[in-house]
């Protein structure tokens, strides 16, 4: 799997209900052709994201073909979730700490 790009939002939670925050990332990507998700135009995984102090963990995810815009119902396997939680762990450290520089 190939992320090719990605953009994130922090959704905000009126009622407090949530403990912590959750973010929602937007990943394009790239599968191999062998792959049972293989799409030509591509897969977007929408993918929610939980974060209580250093605790980050994936709350849910969608993935979506991009030929038809198709939810599809597959499950990712574990190492593809750690991929993608590694991934956005990644990005959500990066910009907290561009945001405690400024």
């Amino acid at each position: 799997m190939n992320i090719t790009q990605f953009s994130v939002e922090e959704i905000l939670d009126p009622t407090n209900i949530i403990e912590g925050k959750r973010y929602e990332f937007l990943l394009d990507v790239e599968v191999d052709e062998e792959d049972e998700l293989y799409s030509a135009a591509g897969l977007e995984i929408r993918v929610i994201v939980g974060v209580i102090e250093e605790n980050v963990r994936i709350v849910n995810y969608f993935i979506m073909d991009k030929a038809n815009n198709e939810f599809l119902d597959f499950a990712l396997e574990e190492d593809e979730e750690a991929e993608i939680l590694g991934f956005c762990k990644e990005e959500l450290f990066a910009d907290s700490t561009e945001v405690e520089e400024q």
